[in-house]
């Protein structure tokens, strides 16, 4: 039996640095192994994931978070999903709610019987029956009450926060938790060439940092993963071809709204993410159809309020590194690959690799098997996440601006046009190993984005028709009272704020 490791080391701090300090050092407690995080304050952060997707809940229970105390230490705000505007065409919205639609009856899914009743003649609109929904469209938040069985097992939110406020938090929990953080910028990383294995980083002043397991937290740069071990990083630019963001925060306007909002723009999309003290405004687009300077006057021309800072321009390869498992080095968080934040998936995907590799976390022998698995599994969550992003850009009628015209040529691949092709036919929605995206956000995005079915499930004529009716008003009253008796999002925030103090 090979020895267990004894010193875990992390390269860069940062939001992906501090989750993975936070989450080793609540695990590893009591192994005796040592976490040593290695930073640099002259080197900036990116800043992503100011949105979160509903995952981020077993995060912060794994890592013992108080929800109240985090939210107000990241002066976080809630989400119950994403509201999409002008993507399928101009003038069209839809939402992405986090929870699911209706309650199952009869033999099929609650969305067949939805797809029958709509054959039916029935016009209530999909998003009738969801809490999450109707909740957001009108403003409205409040913590799930009830068990199992009420109409809140259907709700689900996440987060708008500061991820620069995040990172700290997480930093001082973990420094508290015994996590040795060094101030220091790598100035070499050893190599035992032998076995391919990182020993060493040596800082600028000569402090040298040895380890068993090293984590690259470098970011886009991937200082150990693709400049030390050299693996290769897969460019799927030729699926999402957008390349470069630009950032501004403006000051907080009105009570906020308690879902992130994606605008489709001529050559790319604008996010809008409220937070308790500022928003947070960005224009992700491809430099192929537009330049920064342009990019930039038509993000700051449709801002809510004036700019409370300067933008700041990103520059993107979308895609992923083939391993994220290199010898005994591991990537996460942008140094193992990029997924533009279109469905707020930037921070789940770091929290995803912390959790295989607790799940999948070495000895000394490093286990090739363990590492093949690893890489298996990280791979698949990335590929199904990439299909999901596709499914906006090509799945619409756009095509009076090039960029979209571009778009609608392109190729998906197989796995994804599998999906699209048999909702189209019979609305049945294919589920794929490791999909973070369950059914529910399946069947909203493509119905939002004007993929239709032409049938349903023929089983779904078990129920009568006047039995369907009843049932589905019967969801939709329930829904729509429960909604309504929800307080203000702004309201809520306010109340959590507050608790504790005086």
């Amino acid at each position: 039996m090979n020895p267990p490791l004894s010193r875990v080391v992390i390269a860069g701090g940062g939001s992906a640095g501090w989750m993975a300090a936070a989450a080793l050092s609540q695990a590893l407690s009591g192994t005796g192994i040592a976490i040593t995080l290695v930073e640099s304050e002259e080197i900036g952060t990116v800043g992503v994931g100011e949105a979160t997707i509903p995952p981020i809940h077993g995060f912060n229970q794994m890592i013992g978070v108080d929800e109240t105390e985090f939210v107000k230490a990241t002066r976080g705000t809630f989400k119950l999903g994403i509201e999409f505007v002008d993507w399928w065409r101009r003038g069209h919205r839809y939402f992405h709610p986090f929870g699911r639609y209706g309650d199952d009856f009869g033999l099929v899914p609650f969305h067949q019987q939805w797809l029958a009743a709509r054959a039916e003649g029935d016009s209530a609109p999909l998003g009738a029956y969801s809490l999450s929904t109707l909740a957001a469209m009108n403003g409205r938040f409040g913590l799930p009450q009830g068990g199992g069985n009420s109409v809140y097992a259907t709700y689900g939110y996440a987060y708008h926060f500061d991820a620069g406020l995040y990172a700290a938090y997480l930093r001082q929990r973990s420094v508290a938790r015994g996590v040795v953080r060094h101030e220091g910028r790598i100035a070499v990383v050893h190599l035992d060439e032998s076995i391919g294995h990182v020993t060493a980083l040596q800082l600028e002043d000569g402090r040298r940092i040895a380890g068993d397991l090293f984590l690259d937290c470098t970011g886009f740069r991937g200082l150990l993963i693709g400049e030390v071990m050299g693996v290769p990083y897969q460019d799927w630019s030729h699926w999402l071809p957008a390349n470069r963001a630009v950032a501004v925060p403006t000051a907080a306007a009105g009570p906020p709204t308690p879902y992130t909002r994606s605008i489709a723009r001529d050559a790319g999309w604008q996010w809008r993410i409220p937070l308790q003290h500022r928003i947070g405004n960005g224009h992700v687009f491809c430099d192929g159809f537009t330049s920064d300077a342009a990019a930039e006057a038509l993000l700051l021309d449709n801002l809510d309020a004036a700019p409370i800072g300067e933008p700041r321009h990103l520059r993107f390869t979308t895609g992923r590194r083939e391993t994220p498992w290199a010898g005994n080095v591991i990537a996460v968080g942008l140094s193992s690959g990029f997924l533009e934040p279109l469905e707020s998936t930037s921070l789940h995907l770091i929290q995803s690799a912390i959790t295989l590799l607790l799940q999948w976390f070495p000895d000394r022998g490093f286990d090739p098997g363990v590492r093949a698995e690893y890489n298996r599994l990280a791979a698949r969550e990335w590929d199904t996440i990439r299909d999901f992003l596709i499914l906006h850009y090509i799945a619409t009628e756009r095509d009076e601006t090039p960029f979209w015209r571009h778009c609608r040529a392109i190729t998906p691949p197989d796995s994804l046009a599998e999906k699209i092709a048999m909702f189209a036919r019979n609305g049945r929605l294919l589920a794929r190993e490791g999909d973070l995206f369950m059914d529910s956000s399946w069947l909203a995005v493509l119905m939002g984005q004007g993929v239709v079915p032409q049938g349903h499930d023929s089983l779904a004529a078990g129920i009568p028709p006047n039995h369907r009716r009843k049932i589905l008003t019967a969801m939709r009253t329930v829904i729509a009272e429960t909604a309504a008796g929800l307080p203000p999002h702004g309201k809520t925030v306010e109340q959590l704020y507050s608790a504790g103090q005086g």
